[in-house]
């Protein structure tokens, strides 16, 4: 279960002694700290990025904090939308704090920030360093070539580099009372020196700074991957004032309602409506799909987005703060501090194993001085002392590779299916995706497409289906509603003949009526037949099939009807039959009549439907399955959708253009309407699942097996340092592979 807001927020402040209290006001987004003593400008900056952190990763939870209890030893007080949690130290402690107001921050810097100089290559060169003074040093150690202090002195700059970076780490883990691995190889390394053996502690220093520039270009490529959607972000639009003109405005000034020009190979810098021009556009940032999307008026286009070659009119339909594309790096963001469970276990688990190994390493010291009887810091010929032993022993259970194995692979697939149009929101999901054994799904907008498309007209008398098109087309040709586009689409399709209107008017939840040669001509629902003149003569009028739509077009001496259905994603097919290869149930949950729902579920081949339902019987259905003993994933696009996608085990909402209501309970999102991106998400997951599995059996097995060894004496420590560092690289490496292959 994902932790509360309050849970991730009292993590940072037993995290940070210093940290009293924070208040959060998420309304006017205004923050403060409290703390007792005085802080250091430097200590204070470093506490606003920390605090930045947890605010990104909490922030998506505060809208709905009501009803959240404080973790134990802490108070929660809100007074409206203000919030704080304390970690009171004393009684009279809160007299003295001082309240710091800080910045709340954004979150798109936050992913750009990776734009600056990685830190892995920082981390390389010190290796590099580490390696060229140590190969220096060992060279002349061995030839026995220039003055004695030579060998020593180049040894020790190999020590400095290779330990500069775990050295910084490690003091300010010490300074909040904190012991950590890189506290362990530094021991392990002065230890080393304090018996002689200088390479050994160049060699494990060196590995040490290399995996860790490894592990941090495995972090940073996996934020390369996302950082490209910040980058389509436009910071400039054109802007077209109402009396005539256009004018370039930062992006902050648009509002919703504004007209933008967009010329061939800009930028959509915000989400709306075509409303002149035809284009395409490449929409690969967003869905990873790089087949070009045709524009026209009526058509949505997407912030972040290429207009590739015509140019376009559009209509602001959302702030560029709100669009899709701002949403999506939120999501992601989000998703990369969020920690699965067994995460969130290997951090905590990670600075009580120090301790232990610190406290094992010294019982073993005394056992082989006082026990065994081995000289406790000299090597006799090929006997090791007993320091040499509990240093080796000291770096083979350091759990370098432990910890990384799942971190690492979690974010790769994160950074995966974000290219790919797969959205995960925190690590959780991707680990519980992996063991559903049955996907609900809603039918309309999920299974089919939710848009309808033309199948046939009727007119009567029969015979003068032609008119009725005609007719239809005329009432249509202005109007955004779907029915309209379908009709529209289908005329131009067909080059049915444009009549002009003389009038034309909209009757509210009924249709659309007009005047053409002085008559009168009406299209809607049945019910705008039922109530007039035709009253009498409508009840006579065939239903339409079960699994069809029908709209009622009236002319002069005339009455028709188009008939449309909603049409089923060419890719559901395949993704069903693959589901059901996997051995998953899959089942439909609608709201439509079950007529239309069993006609689709047939053609898909659903293993069951269940029809006619409201959002609560959705809900109740989902339960049902999980008390049935099966993990059930929820996937569907509405406002009706959102309470079923809380119930299920896992969530996931169709495209980041689905309904708020969907995506603010989706765990999975699936960009671009792709149903086949579910069956790329239950791939990714599985095998990351599995990969976290290897990255387990490989550190651990190396831990408990060379522990042993060490602990008989039959590993010297150059082999330990070989064996813990190099499972390090290869659980980065494995992980790395999510990133490299394919999934789908």
């Amino acid at each position: 279960m994902q932790p509360s807001w309050t849970d991730t927020l009292a993590d940072f402040l037993k995290q940070e002694p210093g940290v009293e209290a924070v208040r959060l006001d998420p309304a006017s987004r205004k923050v403060a700290m409290a703390t007792l003593g005085a802080l250091t400008e430097g200590d204070l900056k470093k506490l606003e990025k920390r605090l930045a952190e947890t605010l990104a990763a909490i922030e998506p939870q505060l809208a709905k904090a009501k009803g959240v209890m404080a973790p134990a030893g802490f108070t929660l007080r809100q007074d409206g939308d203000v919030k704080e949690l304390a970690e009171v130290s004393c009684a009279t402690a809160p007299k003295f704090w001082k309240w710091r107001e800080v910045e709340w921050p954004e979150l798109v810097p936050a992913v750009d920030a990776h734009d600056e100089a990685p830190e892995w290559k920082e981390l390389s060169v010190l290796a590099g360093i580490c390696a060229v003074f140590g190969i220096a040093g060992f060279v002349v150690a061995r030839m026995g070539v220039g003055p004695a202090w030579l060998a020593t002195a180049l040894y020790a700059v190999a020590l400095i580099a290779g330990g500069w970076d775990a050295a910084i780490d490690s003091w300010e883990n010490i300074k909040k009372g904190k012991l950590d691995i890189h506290f362990l190889m530094l021991a392990v390394a002065v230890g080393a020196v304090c018996i002689g053996a200088w390479s050994e502690a160049v060699l494990l220093l060196f590995l040490f700074s290399a995996s860790g520039a490894m592990e941090e270009y495995a972090m940073d490529r996996t934020h390369r991957e996302v950082s490209a959607l910040l980058k389509s972000a436009p910071k400039q639009a054109t802007l077209l004032l109402p009396g005539g003109g256009e004018r370039e405005v930062a992006i902050e000034e648009i509002g919703i309602g504004d007209r933008l020009l967009v010329k061939p190979g800009e930028a959509f810098a915000a989400d709306g409506n075509v409303e002149k021009g035809k284009s395409a556009s490449d929409e690969s940032a967003l869905t990873g799909e790089a087949v070009p999307v045709e524009k026209g008026v009526g058509d949505p286009v997407f912030s972040g987005t290429l207009n590739l070659w015509g140019a376009v009119e559009f209509k602001v339909m959302r702030l560029p703060a709100e669009s899709t594309l701002q949403k999506i790096i939120r999501l992601i963001q989000t998703a990369q501090k969020l920690r699965a469970p067994s995460e969130r276990f290997t951090d905590k688990f990670g600075g009580g194993y120090t301790l232990a190994v610190l406290g094992v390493c010294a019982v073993m010291f005394l056992v082989w001085w006082l026990g065994f009887g081995i000289a406790p810091f000299v090597n006799e010929g090929d006997v090791k002392s007993a320091f040499y032993r509990a240093m080796t022993l000291l770096v083979v259970m350091s759990p370098c590779a432990l910890v990384l194995s799942i971190p690492s692979a979690i974010l790769a697939a994160i950074a995966w299916g974000a290219k790919h149009g797969v959205l995960f929101r925190g690590g959780a999901a991707i680990e519980k995706l992996a063991d559903i054994t049955a996907v609900a799904m809603d039918k309309t907008g999920t299974l089919t497409t939710g848009e309808l498309a033309v199948v046939g007209y009727e007119s009567f008398p029969a015979g003068r289906d032609t008119e009725i098109m005609e007719l239809a087309y005329a009432l249509e040709a202005n109007s955004q509603h779907p029915l309209a586009r379908a009709i529209v689409r289908d005329a131009k399709a067909r080059g049915v003949r444009e009549l002009g209107l003389e009038e034309f008017q909209s009757i509210t939840g009924q249709g659309v009526a007009g005047r053409l040669g002085g008559s009168q001509v009406l299209l809607g629902r049945r019910e705008l037949l039922e109530k007039g003149p035709l009253a009498e003569w409508s009840k006579q009028l065939p239903p339409a099939p079960a699994e069809l739509a029908e709209v009622w077009v009236v002319g002069k001496d005339v009455i028709g009807r188009v008939l449309l259905r909603d049409q089923i994603r060419a890719e559901s097919k395949g993704v069903l039959a693959e589901l059901k290869r996997l051995g998953i149930k899959t089942i439909m949950l609608t709201g439509d009549r079950r007529q239309a729902a069993e006609s689709v579920a047939l053609e898909l081949g659903l293993d069951d439907v269940k029809a006619g339902l409201t959002p609560e019987e959705k809900v109740e259905a989902i339960q049902a399955e999980k008390k049935g003993g099966r993990k059930i994933a929820m996937v569907g696009d509405g406002v009706n959708d959102a309470p079923s996608l809380a119930a299920a085990d896992v969530s996931v909402a169709m495209g980041a253009r689905g309904s708020d209501a969907a995506l603010e309970q989706a765990e999975v999102i699936l960009m671009h309407d792709r149903i086949e991106n579910f069956l790329a998400a239950l791939r990714l997951s599985k095998r990351a699942k599995r990969i976290i599995k290897q990255n387990l059996a490989i550190s651990l097995g190396v831990v408990v097996l060379m522990a042993v060894a060490a602990i008989f004496g039959i590993v010297p420590l150059g082999v330990g340092v070989a064996a813990h560092e190099g499972s390090t690289v290869v659980v980065c490496l494995n992980s790395l592979r999510l990133l490299f292959g394919k999934n789908r």
